[in-house]
């Protein structure tokens, strides 16, 4: 399939390789700027099209944006885009998987998917960016690709899902296309196998990277999952839920609907920060704005109630149902759970966007004055679309084809996800356990990230580098323990993150070095 590339690439290296020149020099190797345009012209195979093949000088990097971290310096590369089966589909709308990779001049050797997120609709950076600290994959020298999972558009808009391929590819099968087409690029370019693969990704594409372990188990090395996005409807219908809850408890307006500015005040907001850290901030040993012991944080709601009617510094009898409620996710009428709990942290009254409600639009828009819902018809429905069925990773626990060929798992999950309940997450984790025993445990890591917002962001040491300790496990056997992460506001500091469920607990000297603090298991 990808022979014609090897031979305009190959044979450039082939007539310098293991040579030497007259004078006993060594050869000088093709430009750089040649090797990379001679891409253009790859044949592989007929549903692909190669749209671009330029050389990317070195850079300082790339700064950060509402969905990209920053980065630091990016080494010269060679950038390849194209579009896989571009075609007309639903609508007369043009669809294809659009693609890029980045190919640097100096190679590791190694192979690296990025994952998506949203519902992707763009081509992001191909650098792997996550997981990867201020040195992004690409830095490092992996040959890192990037897709669009097969539609363009905003981050939320679904519109792409009237197609069937589409929604085909989004729900699972670019990571196999881009993956396997990313490997003969790369293969291709350097004229050589490649020596270990990995993917990371978090949100979608933490999704995307547990699809990979689950339905195409021979594809990676290994795979950093962040943040899975692998119940959306159950986890979407959690976030509503709580909102009615609340808006039951809110003051009425003459329209009998909940006055919104009124559901939860910003002195509401303060009352449950401050309880939360009341009851749990101390548990590691340091009283810092920061629960680092999350297995033991067993918030009580109740402690914030007014003796009486509603006053200031306590919250409603009916706000503290809603708070216990939420926290403990919706049940059908049978006593089911639909959602996983939510974990109380710092991050749970963030706004513009949190878990409680804000009274501000959310990505799908206003939020809802219902007072009602009908929790049993609404799982019903997300239980019987096809689409929601397709991208649920959260059923599938058989590993054993990914585990007995060395494949090596990270996950991480932030405590303050406004999105995506990390208890979810774990949940999993304890059944691919259960499933599949020590192969399981002694493959795979699990890190709470305090604080942590959805991927990023929120009062916490988001800055982490597991990346290379993945690397080191999958080629060298270092199984990874404590993780030193980091930030820079309010001021430059770091912290171990620890194997879930150990925590790192204050041992005492400067509490802005992760020295000071050591992973611990919890008390049962």
């Amino acid at each position: 399939m990808f022979k014609r590339v090897i031979a305009l690439t190959g044979a450039m290296l082939a007539s310098t390789a293991g040579a030497q020149t007259t004078t006993g020099q060594a050869p000088v190797m093709p430009n750089a700027d040649q090797r990379c345009a001679a891409m253009a012209a790859g044949a592989f195979g007929k549903t692909v099209k190669i749209t671009s093949a330029t050389h990317v000088a070195a850079s300082a990097g790339q700064p950060a944006s509402a969905v990209e971290p920053a980065s630091g310096p990016l080494p010269a590369h060679c950038r390849v885009e194209g579009i896989i089966n571009e075609r007309k589909g639903a609508g007369g709308k043009t669809y294809g998987i659009g693609f890029a990779i980045a190919l640097p001049d100096a190679w590791n050797g190694r192979f690296l998917l990025q994952g998506g997120g949203g519902l992707n609709g763009s081509v992001r950076p191909p650098i792997g960016p996550v997981a990867a600290g201020s040195q992004p994959a690409l830095s490092r020298g992996f040959a890192v690709i990037s897709h669009d999972s097969g539609h363009q558009g905003a981050v939320f808009d679904n519109s792409f899902m009237a197609d069937q391929r589409a929604s085909l590819d989004f729900s699972e099968t670019a990571v196999l296309t881009v993956a396997m087409l990313g490997k003969e690029i790369t293969t291709a370019y350097y004229g050589q196998a490649i020596g270990h693969s990995y993917m990371t990704g978090c949100s979608t594409g933490g999704r995307e990277g547990m699809l990979a372990s689950q339905r195409y188990p021979e594809l990676f090395d290994g795979i950093i999952i962040g943040a899975p996005a692998m119940r959306t409807g159950d986890s979407n219908l959690g976030i509503e839920y709580t909102q009615v809850l609340f808006n039951q408890a809110a003051p009425k307006g003459p329209d009998g609907k909940p006055i919104m500015s009124q559901v939860l005040t910003d002195a509401d907001r303060k009352i449950i920060l401050n309880g939360i850290l009341n009851q749990c901030d101390a548990l590691d040993g340091l009283k810092d704005g920061m629960i680092e012991n999350v297995a033991q944080c067993r918030f009580q709601p109740q402690k914030l109630q007014c003796t009486g009617a509603k006053a200031d510094g306590c919250l409603s009898a009916g706000q503290v149902e809603a708070l216990e409620k939420g926290l403990a996710g919706p049940k059908d009428k049978a006593g089911y759970a639909i959602y996983a709990p939510v974990q109380p942290d710092t991050g749970l009254v963030s706004t513009p966007v949190g878990y409680l409600p804000t009274g501000a639009p959310g990505p799908f828009g206003p939020p809802t004055t219902a007072t009602e819902i009908d929790l049993d018809a609404r799982i019903h429905g997300i239980r019987s679309d096809a689409g929601q069925r397709l991208t649920d990773t959260n059923y599938w626990t058989k590993l054993n084809t990914y585990l007995d060929r060395g494949g090596k798992l990270i996950f991480f999950h932030g405590v303050s996800d406004f999105w995506f309940s990390p208890l979810a997450t774990w949940d999993y984790y304890e059944r691919a356990a259960k499933a599949n025993g020590a192969a399981f445990t002694d493959a795979s890591r699990f890190y709470m990230v305090p604080g942590m917002l959805h991927c990023r962001g929120g009062n916490s040491f988001d800055q982490f580098d597991m990346l290379s300790a993945l690397v080191d496990w999958v080629e060298k056997g270092k199984a990874p323990e404590a993780i030193t992460a980091s930030r820079t506001q309010p001021k430059p500091a770091e912290r171990p993150l620890c194997p879930y469920p150990a925590f790192a607990k204050y041992a005492g000297g400067n509490a802005a070095k992760a020295a000071s603090f050591s992973c611990t298991s919890p008390t049962p």
